[in-house]
């Protein structure tokens, strides 16, 4: 997969997801590249919204906030762990942390999002 999926380490009900990902080549120049970075956070808390809704919804980041600590390396397997602040009708407010295979963190995400309503081909829409 381009983003480097390694496995879904975890994900329930209360809204948190754990997600594992290997750093390859094509994510770095010299390091992992910080929209890589972003992307590996905003799909754990997409993986949250869809633990937390059952599958029924969807998330559409509508604005994403990520400070960056240190670099992701070439070769390492990094942790994305994420959770829901708030998830309402139609918009979620979720955190994420991007973690190395020692527990440091390389960064820490912010996002609002719009919940997407996913559409089931027998439903007829």
């Amino acid at each position: 997969d381009g983003l480097g999926f390694h496995r879904l380490v975890s994900s329930d009900p209360s809204g948190r997801a754990v997600v594992e990902y290997c750093v390859a080549e094509h994510h770095c120049h010299a390091v992992a590249q910080g929209g890589y970075v972003t992307a590996w956070i905003d799909s754990a808390m997409a993986r949250a919204v869809g633990a937390a809704t059952n599958g029924e919804y969807g998330a559409n980041t509508l604005e994403i906030k990520v400070a960056f600590y240190r670099p992701a390396i070439r070769g390492q397997l990094v942790t994305a762990e994420s959770w829901l602040d708030k998830l309402g009708r139609q918009i979620a407010f979720a955190e994420g942390e991007l973690r190395d295979e020692s527990g440091t963190v390389l960064a820490k995400g912010s996002s609002t999002i719009k919940l997407g309503k996913f559409s089931r081909p027998d439903s007829g829409g």
